[in-house]
């Protein structure tokens, strides 16, 4: 009996002990799958902000694309193919039309050479080249050319002034991979929340820590405890749900002609408060288009849109068909070289019909063709060009030119059959026919016009309370012009030089202030302080920045956000990189942009239309606010998830969730939800509010914490608590 008994009890002590060692690796293997998935999930974050932080290294290689192989020097009187890395200063390079230029030439002699500064300036017109130094600006004078820049014809010859980093690339590649970027809006928020949470997690995980200690657990209990709280509090799926409710949004915006390189930009865009754009090809068309036109003493308007929609004029006018014979014949030039060193007109000779003689056309600079014309035509009769025929055209030519319109005089004569009969040979270099005495037809003036839906898109700017800024090269006439046309400087406000004109005044008499609009000069702009330049952003709400350079777009742009702006900037040069890349949001023309400028800005617009910005914008603060109610949705498992740990704690309750458990929820069941959320409608208002304020309008709120946590978290836990008590005990 007692043998019997003896092995009975060793065999429930064997069966126990057995049971505990099941029990211990079954508790470990959960502890190491609960360790396999923490890391897989700081794994795949780390691998995220890995590829979000290698981008940017993609800058400089873009750079390096530009870079020519091969240089042509003399040295020593021998010509010689070389590496254009050893290209040296003092070098003597020759180009040729097609090669890419080694480094920063000094022009010593040319013979028609042009070159393409479309990468460095964003001109897209070919540039003439001689030894003539012909302004202060090197970036405008005719003697210089630049590295990396292309030579479309001709040949030169120069000296190397500058390789490297020392050429005007080089310093603009300096500048944009020396910036220090900012970090995007929906960062800075998402980091706040992690650290709210991250706080709230270490103290409740903590304090249940050393409550389970005093209670009596063990450390390894009350070790889990602590993971069990942290992970219960901690939303994983978060950085998951983000990305793809951006990235949701992103390809919504792909499809508006919007590519998003930058998903945090989708964010930054609807923040934005304040846009410096380009004006060519941005808000404008990039063509030029006829917009007035003067003949028989009269000043007509041509229909600008891009449906071509607008009224017309009586095309039955004599005068008007000589003219626009006379445009449409004397329509293509071609430059020899060196002729671009003196004043150019175009004339051309053209038989016509069964006339036996021959017409001669000419259009070109008004005063130019002016001075060869000795009668006029009025509704198709010729008058002598007298002195009242001279100041109306000089009325009419000063008030187009006040448009900021460039303007063309138009002529033409016929030739006698007798002096002139067909099969006569005219010789241009020795001219044999005549070219004065002609009779004056009208002026042809021409604007790049606003594209169809920008004023539209300026208009809902204003409504949502962002400021559009005007940032252009070209002459502050026509900025102001096309600025007034798009809305940017909206009708009934004026400038210092408006003021000063209606009321008769010196410009020193006017005071700053009393203008809500403004247009500064470049050169203007060189001489200001940063005060000053603040002063400007401060006080008037409609500005045009005109003959800016590439340095001074960034000034600009740094002005803007010491005001405490969300900048977006537009730009397609390679010397627009550095703003770019300085603003919080750089966006890069698709179809004009250079490399450079696509690889260091957040966003492209693959129409090159301002009003795709304004649908980003749109698009970005819908984004935000379904984050929101991600978000929200997500935090509300957070009481639910805790209450189990305190009443196992505190009640001894079994433990109905485990940690793999809880992750398994988040990372599972909680995350479709919350992306569909992506998925929400905007509100009629979207574009209505004001920027969102970063300071005061925070991505997570006390009022969110307070709803997540306190209405709807509690709700939760108690209806499951009382849900778990109901099946316990039917």
């Amino acid at each position: 009996g007692e043998l019997g008994l003896g092995t009975g009890g060793l065999g429930v002590r064997v069966r126990v002990r057995y049971w505990r060692i099941r029990v211990r690796v079954r508790y470990w293997r959960v502890r190491l799958y609960l360790g396999v998935v923490l890391a897989a999930v700081v794994i795949v974050t780390g691998c995220f902000s890995y590829f979000q932080e290698a981008k940017s290294s993609r800058i400089m290689d873009s750079f390096k694309k530009m870079v020519p192989q091969q240089a042509l020097v003399i040295r020593e009187g021998e010509k010689m193919q070389i590496n254009a890395e050893l290209v040296v200063m003092g070098d003597l390079v020759e180009i040729k039309g097609g090669d890419r230029v080694p480094a920063d030439l000094r022009i010593i002699s040319s013979s028609g050479c042009k070159v393409d500064n479309s990468s460095l300036t964003g001109e897209s017109e070919p540039q003439t080249r001689s030894p003539e130094f012909t302004h202060d600006n090197p970036l405008e004078t005719r003697n210089i050319c630049f590295f990396s820049t292309n030579c479309v014809e001709g040949t030169a010859r120069g000296i190397v002034i500058a390789t490297g980093d020392q050429t005007v690339m080089g310093r603009i590649a300096t500048l944009a991979s020396e910036l220090q970027v900012r970090r995007t809006p929906i960062n800075i928020e998402i980091e706040h929340f992690i650290h709210i949470i991250t706080g709230v997690a270490v103290f409740l995980g903590v304090t249940f820590f050393i409550l389970s200690l005093i209670l009596g657990y063990t450390w390894l209990e009350a070790v889990i405890f602590l993971i069990g709280i942290i992970v219960a509090n901690v939303p994983e799926g978060l950085l998951a749900t983000v990305t793809v409710c951006l990235t949701l949004t992103a390809k919504r915006m792909a499809k508006k002609n919007c590519l998003v390189k930058n998903l945090e930009a989708v964010e930054t865009l609807g923040s934005t408060s304040t846009i410096c754009s380009d004006k060519t090809g941005t808000l404008t068309q990039n063509r030029m288009t006829v917009a007035h036109m003067w003949f028989d003493n009269q000043i007509y308007e041509a229909d600008t849109t891009e449906n071509q929609s607008g009224s017309g004029f009586d095309k039955g006018s004599a005068t008007w068909i000589a003219l626009s014979r006379v445009a449409g014949l004397c329509n293509r030039a071609d430059f020899k070289a060196g002729q671009d060193e003196h004043p150019v007109l175009m004339l051309s000779i053209h038989e016509v019909g069964d006339d036996p003689g021959h017409l001669l056309v000419m259009k070109g600079a008004p005063e130019r063709i002016l001075d060869r014309c000795s009668t006029i035509m009025i509704f198709g009769q010729e008058h002598p060009l007298d002195q009242s025929w001279t100041d109306a055209f000089q009325s009419a030519y000063m008030e187009l030119g006040g448009l900021g319109e460039r303007v063309l005089g138009f002529c033409h004569s016929t030739l006698s059959s007798s002096q002139f009969p067909r099969g006569f040979t005219f010789d241009c270099d020795d001219v044999n026919f005549p070219t004065e005495q002609l009779c004056f037809l009208g002026l042809i003036s021409m604007i790049d016009p606003p594209r169809a839906a920008v004023p539209d898109a300026v208009g809902k700017c204003r409504s949502a309370g962002i400021k559009v800024i005007m940032v252009t090269g070209d002459h502050p006439i026509t900025a102001k012009a096309i600025a007034k046309g798009v809305g940017i400087i909206s009708e009934g406000n004026e400038t210092v030089e408006d003021i000063a004109e209606r009321l008769n005044i010196p410009l020193s008499q006017v005071n700053p202030r009393d203008a809500k609009a403004c247009v500064v000069h470049g050169s203007d702009l060189k001489d200001m302080s940063s005060e000053n330049l603040d002063d400007v952003l401060r006080n008037h709400t409609e500005i045009v920045f005109a003959r800016t350079s590439p340095q001074q777009k960034l000034i600009i742009v740094e002005g803007c956000q010491r005001q405490g702006a969300i900048v977006a900037v537009t730009g397609d040069g390679v010397n627009d990189s550095p703003a770019l890349k300085k603003a919080d949001i750089g966006v890069a023309m698709g179809i004009a942009g250079s490399d450079v400028s696509k690889q260091a800005a957040d966003m492209i617009l693959l129409d090159d239309n301002f009003a795709s910005i304004v649908t980003g914008v749109e698009e970005g603060r819908l984004i935000f606010d379904n984050l929101k109610k991600s978000i929200a949705y997500t935090l509300t498992s957070n009481i639910p998830e805790i209450s189990p740990f305190l009443l196992f704690i505190l009640a001894s309750v079994p433990l109905p969730l485990g940690t793999v458990t809880i992750l398994c929820i988040d990372l599972g069941t909680d995350m479709v939800p919350a992306i569909s959320l992506a998925y929400e409608t905007a509100e009629s208002d979207i574009m209505k509010r004001e920027p969102r304020n970063p300071k005061s309008d925070k991505l997570v709120n006390e009022r969110l914490i307070s709803m997540a946590y306190g209405q709807i978290g509690l709700g939760l836990g108690l209806g499951l608590l009382t849900l778990r008590s109901y099946n316990t005990h039917p």
